[in-house]
């Protein structure tokens, strides 16, 4: 497929270089110029685009920016056929973020990035930190395979996205509707906790909404008091432990 990949830190790049790697043509934006990414679309096996050019004659974009960007991005899809699949990987963090009301009111994160880019889209990729994403996956097949969820409402659309995140060596979970996205947000059990498929649908299926915030924002409290000094294991084990699933 031609995919378009607005985003270029660890989780954007990261994408591009195992997407390419499972036959996809792929362009890489960011948002400060195509000649500034050269070399990383280059080592990848990317083309540096500008991000007006990432989502011409594409038939998926992926969107991985800072979450509080996004209300700048409406503009780039006036032209974007409506056939074209569109993929947040997004998260919500009110620290870095600046605090957005309708989030903070229960708006799930993504009903909200489909708002400000005024088109549907889907969930998917969130729910992994960087180096999960960079070193976990595996083929299908093999044992032991961490799985993702994948929230959307169109099943043809979803159907792309899982086949795509398969491609990147993970199992694909449907996680059910765009509205119930916020079972993989950060401070859920399926955010950032490297479960299997069954794991992860039980995960998905107790989430407690009303936990969430407040787990999400005690746990980048103990990260930051961290000061950077923890593994991804590490970080993959108290992240578990700090949204353990509770079985109503």
């Amino acid at each position: 497929m031609k995919i378009g990949i607005i985003g270029a830190g660890n989780v954007g790049a990261t994408l591009a270089k195992k997407l390419v790697a499972s036959g996809h043509k792929v362009k890489l934006a960011n948002s400060k110029g195509p000649e500034t990414i050269r070399d990383l679309a280059r080592d990848v096996g990317a083309v540096a685009v500008s991000k007006e050019e990432a989502v011409r004659n594409v038939e998926v974009i992926v969107l991985s920016i800072p979450f509080r960007n996004y209300s700048d991005l409406a503009e780039l899809f006036h032209d974007v056929p409506d056939d074209v699949v569109v993929i947040d990987t997004s998260n919500y963090y009110p620290f870095r973020d600046g605090a957005i009301a309708k989030v903070d009111g229960g708006m799930p994160e993504s009903v909200w990035v489909s708002e400000q880019i005024g088109r549907p889209l889907v969930k998917a990729w969130n729910a992994a930190l960087a180096l999960t994403l960079a070193e976990k996956g595996r083929r299908q097949g093999e044992n032991e395979r961490i799985a993702l969820p994948v929230a959307g409402d169109d099943p043809k659309t979803k159907g792309i996205a899982m086949t795509l995140v398969e491609a990147t060596g993970f199992a694909a979970v449907d996680s059910g509707a765009l509205s119930e996205s916020w079972r993989q947000q950060p401070g859920t059990p399926a955010y950032c906790t490297e479960l299997s498929e069954a794991e992860l649908k039980e995960a998905l299926l107790f989430a407690d909404r009303s936990r969430a915030a407040e787990n999400r924002d005690s746990l980048i409290k103990e990260f930051m008091a961290a000061g950077g000094g923890l593994t991804n294991d590490e970080i993959v084990s108290r992240n578990r432990a700090g949204t353990a699933v509770m079985r109503h």
